[in-house]
């Protein structure tokens, strides 16, 4: 497969029509090669989204090929002006890594077992590769250093097809090769018959010229095939996906309530901003009558789909909690009991408010959730934290919860929210806090709710040095409810 790297010593060359014939078509082929390296790059960076890194290791792949092959046109050497040695040099680097791209690109297109052996394999290519660098660059031989890796290559090849087979054979069921895999062996074996042709020519068994760049160009072609294929398979997957999270955003969007309730002496805002697409946060309100309101704010672990889903259960189970408004243990209770044994890797933590206006009071109780935060504006704006957590809902069936009753007074401020907020990172990785949070909601204490939320929100994306709150690292929410009654709501 290589020709002796000692042809890059010669300091002239017979240039014979064979010859130049071959080194025509050798710069052709090279210029063809690097064309389609920098095509498929190119080709990554326009379909990125598909994430699939089989594009970038055949453009290395193919470039490294190519300018290996210049390098033994004389022609391109006396172009360039540079030393004999410079170019074993080149030629032999080359050689050393250009296993390591072709290793990965398979890695991506096999199976997990394959995978695990191909890491050993990739791990001891790259280990040999910086030895014969460092040995070459230390003066060692290259024409024995060559030895030694054409052993490996043979070696790595070999082995390599011998566990595939392997465990092809040791499958229960074996499956149809896959297109990828069929065109793949299908290239190669052309490749192996030229490279066979090559070498019997050299010997004078057989007739014609060294001509084994051509089966590398079938092989090529293989390559990328499955490439290209794989990124645009990958890309229409990507658009199927987003287009059912489009509808899984919508659908959640309608589980959230459309609206806040109007009620006479509360002014009420939130806020729901999620990190992707769908969310695991969730709100809601159970509106008993004109004086009696329950207001439930949860956060589902994890994010996207799954936390979706759990979201939309909690929205039927808070529903069914309606006779038991007035007491927030006991929807917290209705609510576990509801969601245990429904799910394994993820909980819910929640706080229940329910305000009774007629005896101007709050109930509240928590569930492993942030405290709800009370801010009272009297002869000064003072912000206390109110804790009465239980357990996470969903994992314990027999959990119990309490509430404490808070007497409320015309121009108090309740927040609730989820932890999204209070665990902001900023570049130090430092969290925003709750104490930062007391702080925002004594100094703003005079907006409306809708102005303090956007306000608060400016100040989380500030502290995480974001353009916008859509990036956070978390899902969050905000809801605040102003109590007005026996004063005259702000405008």
């Amino acid at each position: 497969m290589l020709r002796s790297v000692l042809l890059l010593a010669q300091s002239s060359v017979t240039l014979t029509q064979p010859r130049l014939r071959e080194d025509l078509l050798n710069i052709a082929i090279g210029v063809l090669l690097f064309s389609v390296a920098l095509g498929a790059v190119a080709l990554f960076f326009l379909r990125r989204k598909s994430r699939d890194l089989t594009l970038i290791y055949f453009g290395i792949f193919c470039a490294l090929y190519a300018v290996r092959l210049l390098t033994f046109v004389p022609s391109v050497r006396f172009a360039a002006g540079s030393p004999a040695t410079f170019w074993v040099q080149l030629t032999w680097t080359i050689t050393c890594v250009i296993l390591l791209p072709s290793g990965l690109f398979l890695y991506q297109i096999v199976g997990e077992p394959v995978k695990a052996f191909l890491r050993w394999v990739l791990s001891i290519q790259a280990a040999f590769a910086a030895i014969g660098i460092f040995a070459a660059a230390a003066g060692a031989k290259i024409e024995r250093l060559e030895i030694g890796n054409s052993i490996m290559v043979i070696a790595s090849i070999v082995v390599t097809s011998l566990f595939m087979l392997t465990v092809r054979l040791r499958q229960k069921i074996r499956r149809p090769l896959t297109r990828e895999i069929r065109i793949l062996i299908g290239g190669f074996l052309v490749w192996f018959v030229f490279i066979l042709h090559a070498n019997l020519s050299l010997l004078k068994l057989l007739p014609g010229g060294n001509v084994e760049v051509l089966g590398f160009l079938v092989f090529v072609g293989g390559l990328g095939y499955v490439a290209a294929h794989r990124t645009l398979v990958n890309e229409e997957r990507l658009l199927a996906l987003n287009k059912e999270l489009e509808i899984a955003r919508q659908i959640q969007s309608c589980t959230l309530p459309q609206s806040v309730p109007q009620v006479a002496g509360l002014e009420i805002a939130a806020r729901y901003v999620p990190m992707s697409a769908v969310a695991g946060d969730f709100y809601d309100f159970l509106v008993v009558d004109a004086n009696h309101l329950g207001v439930l704010v949860a956060d589902v672990t994890g994010h996207g789909v799954p936390a979706a889903l759990i979201a939309s259960m909690l929205k039927v189970a808070f529903a069914e909690q309606f006779p038991h408004t007035a007491d927030p243990a006991r929807v917290l209770t209705g609510l576990n009991r509801a969601l245990c044994g429904k799910f394994e890797e993820h909980f819910v933590t929640a706080a229940y408010v329910f305000l009774d206006l007629e005896r101007k009071v709050m109930r509240y109780a928590g569930a492993g959730h942030p405290p709800l935060m009370l801010a009272t504006s009297h002869s000064s704006v003072s912000v206390r934290q109110i804790e009465e957590n239980g357990l996470m809902l969903g994992l314990f069936p027999e959990a119990a919860y309490s509430a404490t009753e808070i007497p409320l007074r015309a121009g108090d401020r309740c927040l609730l929210y989820t932890d999204g907020v209070v665990e902001a990172m900023n570049s130090a990785r430092e969290e925003f806090g709750k104490l930062r949070l007391e702080q925002i909601l004594a100094q703003h204490a005079a907006l409306t709710p809708d102005r303090f939320i956007a306000t608060l929100l400016d100040e989380i994306a500030r502290w995480s040095g974001q353009a916008g709150v859509q990036r956070q690292d978390d899902d969050i929410t905000v809801l605040v409810v102003d109590f007005h009654q026996g004063q005259q709501v702000r405008s």
